[in-house]
């Protein structure tokens, strides 16, 4: 979590939630700085208009602006891996998005599949609560030491940017800064809460099963497996290219300079947001003022 130009973010209970922090942070700053944002609007297709403007479809109303920043980030978009047998369960499953406390898994056998911040935390946090606690991943999890300072920050940023730039699918931001090994980590470490096992190969009706036989009993089968871009509404525009990503410059998107991503690919997390956010308005006035007539 990083703050936004203009005001701090102090006083953060460490106990909280990310969300709720977070969340209590932007009503300060949309407050303080008078941003007047409407809402509720559900942004419903964004298509090529007349006279080279975007036409925005929206749940209240249709704008037509000559550029749009996209911010909509990931959180509409849970990531639900398939496996054999899934539809069998009988169990409970459900992603980490409808995560609401560890209370729900009082006495249940949990499988937590995903080895990202969010599947280490919500494991440490509800396996005092289970009745026993598996945890899954696809790759063996990498722990990082030290502290994650402006350099780190930068060559995470840029490790992103170099797949966004060849059009492919931006990677989780775990996968290039590591999890931190923090105190509660090691805690989980050492009692053997973040014992990793690879992922499994099958889900039966009552449990998860691997190749070589071996099988866990479960009752719920938590999936923090992270989120998608959240950009369907972009999809009239085609800016998709052949890896399956959308290929940028910066922010910009490189199919249509009108179309800038923020909360995309690099800009994914606050570490690089606020950069993004400077980058997308200077580009974005070169834009209007190329597109201005020239004074009679």
């Amino acid at each position: 979590m990083h703050a936004l130009p203009g005001m701090e973010l102090t006083e953060a209970d460490p106990a909280r939630p990310s969300a709720e922090v977070i969340g209590a942070y932007f009503d300060r700053y949309e407050h303080a700085f008078d941003l007047r944002v409407r809402r509720p609007v559900e942004v419903r297709a964004v298509r090529e208009g007349d006279g080279g403007r975007l036409l925005v479809e929206t749940s209240d109303g249709i704008w037509s602006p000559r550029a749009l920043i996209n911010a909509t980030g990931t959180w509409d978009q849970p990531f639900w891996p398939r496996y054999p047998g899934q539809e069998t369960f009988r169990g409970r499953q459900l992603h980490t998005a409808q995560y609401a406390g560890p209370e729900e898994f009082a006495g249940k056998r949990v499988v937590v599949v995903g080895g990202g911040a969010s599947g280490t935390q919500h494991l440490l946090e509800l396996a005092p609560y289970a009745a026993a606690t598996t945890w899954v991943t696809r790759r063996p999890p990498v722990f990082r030491e030290g502290p994650f300072d402006e350099d780190a920050g930068r060559a995470a940023v840029a490790l992103v940017e170099e797949r966004v730039r060849e059009g492919l699918p931006p990677h989780s931001v775990v996968s290039v800064t590591g999890l931190p090994l923090n105190d509660a980590i090691r805690r989980g470490l050492a009692d053997g809460v973040l014992d990793r096992r690879p992922m499994f190969d099958r889900i039966t009706p009552d449990g998860v099963e691997w190749r070589d036989g071996s099988r866990v009993d479960v009752d719920v089968i938590l999936w923090a497996t992270g989120f998608r871009a959240a950009l369907g509404h972009l999809a009239p525009l085609r800016l998709r290219a052949p890896g399956g990503g959308i290929r940028m410059e910066g922010t910009r998107t490189v199919a249509d300079p009108r179309i800038h991503l923020v909360g995309y690919g690099p800009s994914a997390s606050t570490i690089g947001a606020n950069r993004a956010g400077r980058a997308a308005v200077r580009d974005i006035r070169r834009l209007l003022a190329e597109d201005r007539p020239a004074a009679a």
